[in-house]
């Protein structure tokens, strides 16, 4: 009967032990929303409403509901100012100054860089490789000097490389991986803090891609997830992150996600998803509820995953801002995290990881 009873409270202390570590490590977790567009949107004097229906700006909202670090892009020279140096600069001095973290998306090209555009910036085309490797260092030194970022991604969604053709990886893996190498150096040159993240969009050939980053010095695995372009199946994922995270003893964070609460639109630009074979359905219908629930499975997927750390909601405030009859609008709006009347949504309740 001794030994019975001591068993019972090896297994109470073993239980307790665990709840504690998984308190700890929620510190760390990463509760992230992208506001890339939000200084765009904001430009227009666009006001936004909190979950108590109150005028509020979008910061102090997230903040408020759990969110813990602003994912920002960061453009060479963009044909506006928006995502540009500058902009990005001002931007994350103002998030850091309300007690947040700032994590930069560096694309290294002048526009949107995926994994079917990597378009070297206009200034560095048509440079011998040494050359672009100077400008490379230079620009990610100033990053980390003048930006002073959290996290750092070296590329955008780099699957099949940046800066082309300099870095196509299908073409030349070992300018690829020098140019990855330069861009690392200098983050850890400048910065003993800076985690760098290496960006993969979805999940199927993941391995065979983070294999060949075995010589670059990084800190956590990133990937995007999205239902529509990345298959459905939430098993998959979690499989897919735990496999990655013990294989390369890395940790892992969903870079970019997101779901719509409707398949209706609030301007004339055509939305990116519109329809019902494009959801987890009917699991996670297109209404507030089923938007919410998706990002817990996310949370929970991210939680209970052996070096899983978090995730990051992509454009949450990506509203319909300029007029519902915009044809250059948002493409985005039902998928952010405020609804047509830009009024905070039930999603927000789940980015609190406490």
């Amino acid at each position: 009967m001794k030994s019975y009873y001591l068993i019972i409270i090896v297994l109470i202390l073993s239980c307790s032990k665990d709840e504690t570590n998984v308190i700890t490590d929620s510190k760390n977790f990463i509760s992230s929303v992208d506001l890339s567009s939000l200084p765009q949107i904001e430009a227009v004097n666009t006001v936004f409403y909190n979950l108590n229906n109150q005028e509020e700006d979008v910061l102090t909202t997230l903040k408020n509901s759990g969110v813990n670090t602003i994912r920002l892009r960061l453009w060479n020279n963009p044909s506006n100012n928006h995502s540009s140096f500058e902009e990005v600069k001002i931007f994350s001095q103002r998030i850091k100054a309300r007690g947040l973290k700032v994590w930069i998306s560096v694309h290294y090209s002048d526009t949107w860089a995926d994994p079917g555009n990597q378009i070297t910036p206009s200034s560095w085309q048509d440079q011998p490789f040494n050359t672009i490797k100077d400008n490379l260092n230079n620009y990610t030194e100033n990053i980390i000097q003048e930006i002073q970022p959290d996290f750092i991604q070296i590329g955008n969604e780099i699957n099949s490389g940046f800066l082309f053709p300099y870095g196509n990886i299908n073409t030349n893996e070992a300018n690829f991986l020098d140019l990855l190498s330069t861009g690392v150096k200098a983050v850890r040159d400048n910065s003993n803090s800076t985690k760098i993240i290496m960006h993969y969009a979805g999940i199927d050939g993941s391995e065979w891609f983070f294999n060949k980053l075995n010589s670059i010095d990084y800190d956590i695995i990133g990937l995007s997830y999205y239902p529509i372009w990345h298959g459905k199946n939430l098993t998959q994922l979690q499989s897919t992150i735990a496999s990655l995270g013990t294989t390369y003893n890395k940790e892992v964070i969903i870079a970019e996600t997101a779901y719509p609460f409707t398949l209706q639109w609030n301007d004339f630009t055509n939305n990116i998803v519109g329809l019902e074979e494009q959801l987890i359905f009917p699991d996670y219908p297109a209404t507030p509820k089923g938007q919410n629930d998706y990002l817990a499975k996310i949370k929970e997927i991210m939680v209970t995953t052996n070096n899983g750390i978090g995730f990051c909601y992509w454009e949450g405030a990506f509203v319909s801002f300029q007029g519902p009859n915009s044809t250059n609008g948002s493409p985005w709006e039902n998928q952010a995290v405020y609804d047509f009347e830009n009024k905070a949504l039930p999603i927000l309740n789940e980015f609190n990881i406490n």
